[in-house]
């Protein structure tokens, strides 16, 4: 969802939204620099303890959500009045605890009914909504300010909470759970508040899902007062130690208006050709990508900047939508910044990030390899003629003039090899990216204001994805209380009957079904938690080493959950470059499934064998020889990227003429093969598919 807000503030409530934004921010950023101040004696909780600074952060997400959901519309809808009904299911326990020794007094069950009434019920009475998110603004401070309080305490009395800390523990979730809806729709806290009814009534499932009844203190004294299980768990803490600084980035480089020369550089690369939009879109997407790590928002900054070009070319408007979509998305497995979900997986496998943002690069530019292979035979099936844009100056003296910008993306990569934190890296490239621009003359703004709307506009667009992670704690927490993951991975396996093909199949079609409802943070954390060890078990009796069938299949979960983001129906790409191009989101979302429709495969095949965990780069190397290692690399991409042009081909019905249909099929099948890890087959596979690209064969005849 695109937030909609004034962009100069020019009311007291915008101008106070717009500073609560930067305050989160400069907090966030003063906290990189804590441990070198005189304050990192003073021993102040919220500066120290990462609990409380956890707490502060989801407070400022709740303070500046609901101040900036003031300004959102919002309707009543079939899916508004099930997150309504789901809420009544913790209320009515919250408010009548059959639990022996569990008595709340008449003031508790009030504070706790007054953040259920701000939250749950402006769902079904629109009306409302624009009070009570005053009035959410308000309350959000007292579990923050309880939490400060008794932090001590509270560590010791988890399992048995005292009455306040239940009502304080509802409450946030409350305010957590209404936020998400109000920027996500219902389906996410539906999917929060089911697991958490289920551990209510776990005792009502039946046959492997049935489980022991929680009681509701438990409930709300693990997620308010654990440390590391709670809402304030490591999942939150991606949004506090990573997410915001990205944010903060992404928000700099638009407000100082370095978007714009970063996508002309693309374009200068590139030059004039048939094929320059659809070239310029992929490599553009990657170069946000590495800034952003939003897919979403660069597909919107991508289609407004290309749809000329596009337009010029005389491309299909829904296969240009379809292209958009689809290489948008590659923001969210771009090094260095690759979103939440990259960083999930540092926290939850404690490994490096660096290792991360290596085991994506494969899948990134194959990915990309997807979408440019796909536009050069659709651009020459159609006959397009060739296009380009002016950009004031020849295209070398741009490149050159211009190229610094991607310095502190270098720096980032050079801090992480070195050792440095993930937000010292990303806080120090954001002061050189001011630093490049303030000191460029053609860059440079005629005043600060840009630094204080970059900071309150990243803060902005972490507001969504924040408050998702932080339900997404919710989320694992409510599992690990109830056992479902262990439950769940028996289940798979008796289900795929012991076959890592079957297994690893039906987690790539439960991971897309999900991800229609969810953002791909969430998509990521359910399926990990409830596939990740049968896959992993699967794996290791497929005779892949130990790391290597962790690391494949956390890679595997990662990279389904973000394709999430442009399959139909719900596609969050897709509907961003319908929003550009004027086509229909459905329709664009099955083209954008069409375009590069490799990208499917890609990760698929690279956790059914060991050899095909040579796509991810560092698995190999961590279990083979060097020279092993690198020829099993080699050979997949080699390999893959054959099968990627073959199926590109196939889809666009052209090689270097027209295919039949049934010249398309067999093409389509032989790219299968090639992404097959099996060094024969794919050889097959490669040669038997080179005459398809001889020009005059007979076959050509028919009707694509």
């Amino acid at each position: 969802m695109e937030l909609e807000h004034p962009k100069t503030p020019s009311t007291p409530l915008a101008r106070l939204t717009h500073w609560i934004l930067i305050l989160g921010a400069l907090y966030s950023l003063y906290l990189v620099l804590h441990p070198f101040t005189p304050l990192a004696k003073a021993e102040i909780p919220i500066l120290d303890i990462v609990q409380l600074q956890r707490s502060t952060h989801v407070l400022f997400l709740l303070l500046g959500g609901y101040l900036v959901s003031f300004y959102l519309p919002q309707k009543r809808t079939f899916g508004s009045w099930v997150y309504f009904l789901f809420t009544l299911i913790p209320l009515y326990n919250f408010l009548l605890p059959n639990v022996p020794g569990v008595n709340l007094p008449w003031e508790a069950k009030a504070v706790g009914f007054l953040y259920w009434v701000v939250a749950a019920l402006p769902a079904i009475l629109p009306g409302l909504k624009r009070p009570a998110d005053l009035l959410a603004v308000l309350l959000a401070l007292f579990p923050t300010l309880y939490q400060l309080r008794f932090f001590e305490e509270l560590v010791y009395r988890a399992v048995l909470p005292e009455p306040w800390d239940m009502a304080m523990s509802f409450g946030l979730i409350m305010l957590v759970l209404g936020l998400v809806y109000r920027f996500l729709g219902p389906v996410m806290p539906v999917l929060v508040l089911f697991f958490f009814s289920y551990n209510l009534y776990a005792d009502l499932f039946p046959g492997a899902f049935r489980g022991s009844r929680q009681g509701i203190d438990l409930l709300l004294g693990k997620t308010f007062n654990e440390t590391e299980a709670g809402i304030y768990g490591l999942i939150t803490g991606v949004s506090a130690k990573y997410l915001v600084y990205f944010t903060l980035l992404s928000g700099m480089i638009v407000a100082l208006g370095l978007g714009k020369v970063v996508a002309n550089l693309a374009l200068a690369l590139v030059g004039k050709h048939p094929a320059t939009p659809g070239r310029v879109t992929g490599l553009a997407s990657v170069f946000m990508g590495m800034f952003s790590g939003s897919g979403a928002a660069d597909t919107q900054f991508v289609a407004a900047l290309t749809k000329p070009l596009y337009e010029r070319a005389g491309y299909d408007r829904l296969v240009a939508a379809g292209l958009v979509a689809t290489a948008g998305t590659i923001a969210l497995i771009t090094p260095p910044v690759l979103g939440s979900i990259a960083f999930i997986m540092v926290e939850i496998l404690q490994i490096s990030y660096l290792k991360v943002m290596i085991m994506a690069l494969g899948p990134a530019l194959l990915y990309l390899t997807a979408v440019l292979a796909f536009n050069e035979f659709y651009s020459r099936k159609a006959g397009l003629p060739p296009v380009g844009a002016e950009l004031g100056m020849s295209r070398r003296a741009y490149i050159l003039r211009y190229s610094t910008l991607f310095l502190p993306i270098l720096l980032i990569i050079a801090m992480l090899y070195m050792g440095y934190e993930v937000r010292t890296a990303a806080s120090l490239a954001l002061l050189f990216f001011i630093l490049l621009t303030y000191l460029d003359p053609t860059l440079r703004p005629k005043n600060l204001a840009p630094i204080f709307q970059g900071l309150s506009e990243g803060f902005r667009t972490l507001l969504p994805i924040g408050t998702a992670v932080t339900a997404a704690n919710l989320i694992f927490a409510m599992m690990v209380i109830s056992g479902l993951p262990s439950k769940f991975s028996q289940l798979l396996q008796q289900v795929s009957g012991e076959s890592l093909l079957l297994a690893t199949l039906i987690t790539a079609i439960f991971s897309l079904i999900l991800g229609m409802g969810v953002p791909p943070t969430a998509t990521y954390v359910l399926t990990s938690a409830l596939t990740a060890p049968a896959i992993i078990a699967l794996a290791k009796q497929n005779g892949i080493p130990d790391s290597a069938a962790i690391l494949a299949t956390h890679m595997f979960l990662f990279y389904y959950a973000v394709l999430a983001d442009v399959t139909p129906p719900v596609a969050l790409s897709a509907y961003a470059a319908a929003s550009v191009f004027g086509t229909n989101p459905l329709v664009t979302g099955v083209y954008a499934a069409r375009v590069a429709l490799a990208k499917y495969l890609i990760g698929f095949f690279f956790l059914l064998s060991y050899s095909g965990t040579a796509l991810l780069i560092v698995p190999v190397l961590e279990n083979s020889p060097p020279g092993e290692a690198w020829s099993m690399i080699l050979e997949r991409f080699f390999s893959v990227a054959i099968g990627i042009v073959y199926l590109s081909a196939s889809a666009a019905g052209y090689t270097r003429r027209p295919l039949a249909r049934w010249e398309a099929w067999a093409l389509g099948i032989l790219a299968v093969f090639l992404f097959a890890p099996y060094g024969p087959l794919n050889l097959a596979a490669f040669l038997l598919g080179l005459p398809f690209f001889r020009k005059g064969l007979t076959g050509a005849r028919g009707k694509p």
